[in-house]
């Protein structure tokens, strides 16, 4: 058997009770694939095979002790900014198009992403299986293929979770379940009431009443957590907090920002600000520009908000630079489009790097890579060997630049400015350690790196264990 985890709405917490659940079965001596036929993120990761699946399922399978596989998540949407996505299938970029069109494209894409399904049943023998956003969207019920057109070709028993935080939560299960399709709704056997606040014993009411309402009993009431877990997609930033630390990081929050899963780490060393296009760069230790969906788009943003100006103030202030994949073509002389990302045409970059990347042809780099730094600058020099992953479009011309990296990247002659593809730089405890040791280094300041939690899906698993009746979860399993 197996189990299908639908949501209220988005955000409830759809991808870490899937995680939890995958690593709570392994805990038990049994093996379940995390499965999201269509997710919507600018989050992604590589596979081994150098594919492209969402972050959200690379991390379910890591909590279930599996290798990524692209038929964990066979549909990534990333979207552009204007109504239009690119579509991710089965790994690799298939095609851009309008959301108007794209429900032209489901029913073949149901299909292929159902193949993905059972290509992981054969292989593992039961599915950990997340929905999209709300399962209650009736508009879509037709044309939707992460909850409903899924449930109704997998019609596996399906637990329904819920934020008790955005308050309404009666409403919210209630309504979703009495607005499922007919066929769907006895599929629901379980509610989880998640993220809540305060002592749980005074929601055993709110359980007894829930359990009345709906006629599914309520599996847990689960508090809420800061186990560090990777984030899903843009809705997590605006529940970002900055720590008390003295070195402040700013990373440019570009409207189409992606893959910001790269600095969460850097949030538990170090007091890190999403600063928006327009705001104030001055008295931030470093600068990051991180990756993006749109080079050309957000860059003409930053140039028309002024922040361009600021970045290069704070170059000429010895302030450290790091731009990532897109951020890194930013920081470039400039770029050239023959219309495959944006319109055709040679753009300005902000000029801090002496290069030209060059968007040529529909076609994108995906690869795990593990790199030995140069060892040129005083951040470099701290750092040895480093793994991360490449994903991007476009290539870059660093002849006669310094290499950041072993046959990668650019540092600049005093080794504050770099640019680099490697996405996943500073999830390394070592590299993010010695990026903040060398900023506190800089201001005189003493610093020792915090204990990290290696594994947090043990964590997380215990605290879903301790609030959740998972013996009623793992007989989906027997």
């Amino acid at each position: 058997m197996s189990v299908m985890v639908l949501g209220t709405a988005s955000h409830v917490g759809k991808s870490t009770i899937v995680a939890a659940i995958c690593r709570i079965l392994h805990r038990h001596d049994r093996v379940a694939a995390p499965f999201k036929s269509q997710n919507m993120s600018l989050n992604s990761w590589v596979t081994e095979d150098g594919g492209e699946i969402g972050i959200a399922q690379a991390m379910q399978a890591h909590a279930a002790c599996l290798k990524p596989s692209i038929h964990m998540n066979p549909i990534l949407l990333k979207p552009k900014g204007d109504q239009s996505s690119q579509i991710i299938l089965l790994g690799k970029p298939y095609t851009d198009v309008h959301a108007k069109k794209y429900y032209q494209l489901t029913d073949n894409l149901l299909e292929i992403a159902v193949e993905s399904a059972k290509t992981l049943l054969e292989q593992f023998g039961a599915l950990v299986v997340e929905g999209a956003g709300g399962a209650a969207e009736v508009n879509l019920y037709d044309r939707d293929i992460a909850n409903i057109g899924l449930a109704r070709k997998l019609k596996f028993p399906i637990i329904l979770v819920a934020d008790i935080e955005r308050g309404g939560v009666f409403a919210q299960v209630y309504g979703t379940i009495s607005l499922l399709p007919d066929d769907i709704r006895p599929l629901v056997k379980g509610v989880i009431v998640n993220k809540f606040r305060g002592d749980p014993s005074l929601f055993s009411d709110g359980m007894k009443i829930l359990d009345e309402l709906t006629g599914v009993p309520t599996l847990g009431l689960i508090p809420m957590t800061d186990i560090d877990i990777p984030s899903e997609d843009s809705l997590s930033l605006s529940d970002k907090k900055n720590n008390n630390s003295p070195i402040r990081i700013a990373i440019i929050k570009f409207p189409r920002i992606s893959n910001f899963t790269d600095y969460e780490l850097l949030e538990r060393y170090a007091s890190v600000t999403y600063v928006n296009p327009g705001d104030s760069l001055k008295g931030y230790d470093a600068i990051i520009l991180p990756g993006t969906k749109n080079t050309i788009e957000d860059l003409q943003e930053i140039q028309n908000s002024g922040t361009t100006e600021e970045i290069i103030q704070a170059r000429a202030a010895h302030i450290p630079i790091v731009g990532i994949c897109g951020g890194y073509q930013m920081l470039c002389e400039k770029i050239i489009d023959s219309g495959v990302e944006s319109k055709k045409g040679e753009y300005k970059g902000i000029g801090l790097i002496p290069c030209t990347t060059t968007f040529s042809e529909y076609q994108k780099t995906t690869v795990q890579v593990t790199r030995r730094s140069s060892g040129y600058g005083p951040f470099l020099q701290k750092v040895s060997t480093v793994s991360g992953y490449e994903i991007h479009m476009g290539e870059t011309d660093t002849s006669g630049m310094k290499e950041a990296f072993s046959d990668e990247g650019v540092v600049s002659e005093d080794g504050l400015l770099i640019g680099t593809y490697m996405h996943g730089l500073f999830t390394s405890p070592e590299v993010a350690g010695a990026f903040v040791s060398f900023l506190c280094e800089r201001k005189g300041i003493s610093w020792e790196m915090p204990e990290h939690l290696t594994d947090p899906y043990d964590a997380l698993a215990d605290h879903v264990e301790k609030h959740v009746k998972i013996e009623e979860i793992i007989k989906f399993f027997n």
